[in-house]
């Protein structure tokens, strides 16, 4: 009896073992594929969306100001 809990408890530890193996060699392939993609990414000169929202926000103010400018100039301006 004392053989047959022994070999359940190694065949158990084999398993947790394996699970470990298994998730490690999984996590290390996310990595790869994302640095893969990263990779692939920047040699495109594909943007992040922070970078992109940044320029849409500068954008977006350049405009208002624009705006604001061309209002002010309307009002200086003679009206014939």
């Amino acid at each position: 009896m004392q053989t047959r809990n022994k070999i359940f408890d190694d065949l158990s530890q084999l398993m947790t073992n394996a699970m470990g193996v298994a998730q490690g060699a999984k996590d290390e392939a996310q990595n790869a594929m994302k640095s893969l993609m990263d990779r692939w990414l920047a040699d495109r000169d594909f943007v992040t969306r922070e970078e992109f929202e940044a320029v849409r926000a500068m954008a977006q103010k350049a405009r208002e100001e624009n705006e604001a400018l061309r209002a002010r100039l309307d009002a200086m301006s003679p009206k014939g």
